[in-house]
């Protein structure tokens, strides 16, 4: 990690752009490593003004800058209310989607960072269950996950295909 102060803090209209940035980064960086995940629209500029609107865009900063953002939900996602395998523990719970690092701040634990940080939120509210899904092809959040404690749960689906599930009990 850098030694640079990192802040976490909830997104705000002025962050919007530099979140754009970000997410187009990861987009292509999909595209050229040939995954599928991200490359049909999702997420369009407007998933980020929503989240940032409803108060779920969460970034971190170096020196208020942005260099991560995940849309962090408190609250129940729909697409999990139909698992074909099994949730480890009831709601309520969190769910991020949409996490990306800024490519000059990639390989620096930003992504772990943005998780942890969102661990403690779960803390300070008194949420047990951190649920996430990824993409089968997605070998950096699927080896972030399994270093974090995650364990796969099942298979989602949206209208962009099936998603691996996951979830972590959240200890006090």
């Amino acid at each position: 990690m850098t030694g640079d102060f990192i802040g976490f803090r909830k997104a705000t209209d002025q962050d919007s752009a530099r979140i754009w940035e970000i997410i187009l980064q990861a987009k292509e960086q999909m595209r050229l490593a040939g995954k599928r995940q991200w490359q049909d629209g999702y997420p369009a500029f407007e998933d980020i003004e929503r989240d940032v609107v409803s108060g779920h865009g969460y970034v971190l900063c170096r020196e208020d800058r942005a260099v991560a953002y995940g849309a962090v939900i408190f609250g129940e996602e729909p697409a999990y209310g139909t698992i074909r395998g099994e949730w480890k523990t009831e709601p309520p719970y969190v769910v991020v989607h949409r996490l990306a690092v800024a490519g000059e701040m990639k390989q620096r634990g930003m992504a772990r960072l943005f998780m942890q940080n969102v661990e403690d939120l779960c803390r300070e509210r008194g949420v047990e269950s951190f649920r996430v899904d990824t993409n089968f092809d997605n070998a950096y959040m699927l080896r972030l996950l399994e270093t974090l404690g995650f364990r796969y749960c099942g298979k989602i689906d949206y209208a962009g295909g099936e998603r691996l599930a996951f979830e972590k009990r959240i200890e006090g």
